[in-house]
């Protein structure tokens, strides 16, 4: 497994976090948004809108998390340290699937369909939603990145698992 890019922890800005939250976004901006990222041939877009605070929607959802899963209110998110320091390793979940110790399935959570990037010995993830056309995906939403917690990784494991189960049938 290829090692993951430097953590960029906020305790490096004495507190500032102004510089360090506009430094994320320069790095996700750089990284992700402008950095022709694809999975499978496809490109992958960011979702810009609604803003908050005059930044898109997709870099909050990768270095913040709702208060509590009934609050939708993009205003009340809060900053989640591990995520903000691994905001450089969603390109290289991306730029890794298919090499050991990365892997990737299709789930359904309502009517879409998401694909779910994990870095297995990291357990750090990424998840992606299909956007189709009649031809077949037309892009990937970026829609969140996330640590793991322990009780997730058995799930992830066992959603893996069968998806690939199903697909080899």
């Amino acid at each position: 497994m290829s090692l993951p890019p430097d953590l960029l922890p906020f305790n490096h800005y004495g507190g500032d976090w102004a510089r360090y939250e506009n430094d994320l976004y320069q790095i996700y901006l750089d990284t992700v948004v402008h950095a022709g990222l694809v999975f499978q041939g496809v490109p992958i877009r960011a979702q810009f809108r609604p803003d908050t605070r005059g930044k898109g929607f997709s870099f909050w959802h990768l270095i913040s998390e709702a208060p509590d899963k009934k609050n939708r209110n993009e205003d009340d998110r809060i900053p989640d340290l591990d995520r903000c320091a691994r905001i450089r390793w969603v390109a290289w979940l991306i730029q890794n699937v298919g090499n050991d110790g990365f892997s990737w399935w299709e789930n359904k959570r309502g009517r879409d369909t998401h694909v779910v990037i994990w870095a297995e010995e990291c357990d750090f993830a990424i998840v992606l939603a299909k956007r189709d056309t009649q031809d077949g995906p037309k892009y990937y939403l970026l829609k969140t990145a996330y640590c793991l917690k322990p009780h997730r990784i058995a799930t992830f494991a066992k959603e893996r698992d069968a998806f690939w189960a199903a697909r080899n049938d």
